[in-house]
């Protein structure tokens, strides 16, 4: 939070206030520091409006389904949008089906591979699903089910028939030189990189669902601001109150440096199993901690231990609570001492851990080909590297010996596959 949007963000409940890093326009008067009264400048105004005419906010989440899987970075923008659900207000979730088609060029350094509308319907399911359609809303990640919280529309529903005078139309509201102030574009054409026409479509493709959903407040992260604001250009240009945008940090990875992301490999998906999402998450970077219990829980930060290995913990527990209840997630904090301490006894043994099936392993095998086989490590290669750095154990044993040959799976079956401090795998094939 900087110190220019605290006085508007104090105007803000806490739910709504916390972890925002950029909010526009702020609401607040230029120079005397107070913030407006107006609707159209101030969130806390437009809110007070909206309950004063029984009128819900309507607060839009666009997402492109250009891969599979959520993982925890993109989770903080559903967790604000769920607080907007719980206060009463109307989540619009556009799925971008159309605009997926051409990809976000923003954090991009060339033109994105244009999916099929096959490819995109799939990965939207998926989404869905790992959002919480059709689960209890007391663990989902949205509210499915609450009459009136939930809109989810496909921007192909207006965009996929647009005629070529609305596209004109389109067109003229920017210029050339406000999409070349896109940093993205800045730097690409800068360096010479070709900028194809249609990526200058994108952001005002997406500022356009703001208009036919008619969004009063726009979520996204810090590197969508552009994106946003160009729905509040749209929306002015058809006469409509501009929506705000409201922005929340990059979430870090696992590595604690780089944003948390797939191609990175430092990330935590929502799907991972509870000893999985607890491992990773409880050798998080003292640095990063804080941020995750600020963007992932509801905790209070000033209640939590100073110790940072306690905090550190206290902050895995409670989001893989969050996904998988707690009873789950403690057993996984059991499951995790016991298998980390490289003790064989009965704690490991009784371990939840996910398992990794033998039957499509050539026997006997060796061991860097074991790794590689049952998918622990993406190559035979990465599986010499980690057995000989010493990362690989077998129900606590280390394994040093790449070349350590395993005759059946009647050997292997029963036992913990542990790779680092972060990944465990129990071998099945027998019965």
């Amino acid at each position: 939070m900087t110190s220019a949007l605290e006085p508007a963000l104090q105007q803000l409940p806490g739910w709504l206030a916390r972890g925002v890093a950029d909010l526009f326009p702020s609401g607040v008067v230029s120079g005397a520091g107070e913030p407006s009264a107006d609707p159209q400048q101030s969130l806390a105004a437009r809110l007070a409006e909206a309950e004063a005419q029984h009128r819900p906010l309507r607060i839009k989440l666009g997402i492109d389904p250009t891969g599979a899987d959520i993982h925890l970075g993109h989770s903080l923008l559903f967790r604000k949008l769920r607080a907007f659900q719980d206060a009463g207000h109307t989540a619009m979730l556009i799925i971008g089906d159309f605009t997926a088609r051409i990809g976000d060029p923003t954090g991009k350094s060339a033109t994105r591979v244009q999916l099929s509308a096959e490819a995109v319907e799939a990965n939207a399911s998926t989404y869905l699903a790992q959002l919480g359609q059709g689960q209890d809303p007391e663990r989902a990640l949205l509210d499915f089910r609450t009459p009136g919280r939930l809109e989810v529309r496909r921007n192909s529903e207006w965009l996929a028939g647009l005629d070529l005078p609305r596209v004109i139309e389109l067109l003229g509201i920017s210029t050339v030189g406000q999409m070349l102030a896109k940093d993205d574009f800045a730097k690409r054409y800068g360096s010479g990189t070709p900028i194809s026409l249609h990526e200058f479509l994108y952001p005002l493709l997406q500022g356009y669902d703001s208009v036919q959903v008619r969004a009063d407040v726009e979520l996204g992260g810090t590197d969508q601001k552009f994106n946003v604001a160009m729905g509040r250009d749209l929306q002015r240009h058809f006469g409509q109150s501009p929506q705000f945008g409201l922005l929340l940090p990059i979430l870090p990875g696992l590595d604690g440096l780089q944003k948390m992301s797939k191609s990175l490999g430092n990330t935590v998906g929502l799907g991972e199993d509870p000893i999985s999402m607890y491992s990773k998450l409880e050798k998080l970077p003292d640095a990063v901690v804080d941020a995750y219990l600020t963007l992932l829980t509801d905790l209070d930060l000033g209640a939590l231990p100073a110790n940072p290995r306690a905090r550190q913990q206290a902050m895995a527990l409670e989001i893989t609570c969050l996904r998988h209840g707690e009873p789950a997630a403690r057993q996984a904090q059991q499951d995790a001492a016991a298998l980390v301490s490289g003790d064989a006894g009965p704690g490991a043994a009784r371990a939840e851990v996910p398992e990794a099936s033998l039957r499509a392993v050539r026997f006997p095998a060796k061991a860097f080909y074991l790794l590689s086989a049952v998918g622990i490590c993406a190559s035979s290669s990465e599986a010499r590297r980690q057995i000989q750095g010493g990362g690989v154990r077998l129900d606590g044993e280390k394994l040093l010996d790449p070349n350590r040959e395993f005759i059946s799976a009647t050997e292997l079956h029963g036992k913990v596959l542990q790779l680092g401090k972060k990944t465990f795998r129990r071998l099945v094939g027998v019965g």
